[in-house]
């Protein structure tokens, strides 16, 4: 099954390199429409604990295009954007269906958090749409 990148509304991802196993690491491209400057940015993360089909756990944080990371204030981001962010996705069973359930850790309240919870929301939607086209 092949779904079509995610991310927020508008954006795109022109690149995404995934080593999926406990210790491997992630880079993530996102690129802002063209209305927003067409701006290319970077994250990246490490996977620290997979039960497949039940559980993720992984990392993220702002990095250059090697993965490398980055300070988010040294790059004009909004100090309250944290340097790390802790996840914990889950795949729950609930017959035929699976429910997905998403955990960060690491934001403060403020704008950046709810910033983080729109783009999610986005995210969550344009992949329930894929799947509906499956």
């Amino acid at each position: 099954m092949l779904l079509k990148a995610q991310g927020p509304t508008n954006y795109t991802s022109p690149r995404c390199e995934i080593d999926l196993r406990e210790g491997g690491k992630y880079v993530f491209c996102m690129r802002a429409p063209d209305t927003h400057g067409g701006m290319e940015s970077y994250s990246a993360g490490v996977y620290k604990r997979i039960v497949p089909t039940e559980r993720l756990e992984f990392n993220s944080y702002l990095s250059d295009r090697e993965g490398n990371a980055i300070d988010p204030v040294q790059v004009g981001v909004p100090s309250d954007f944290p340097r790390n962010i802790e996840f914990v996705i889950e795949f729950i069973a609930k017959g035929e269906r699976t429910e997905l359930k998403i955990t960060e850790y690491g934001w403060s309240a403020g704008e950046m958090m709810k910033n983080a919870i729109l783009g999610m929301n986005q995210s969550l939607d344009k992949f329930a749409a894929n799947l509906n086209e499956l």
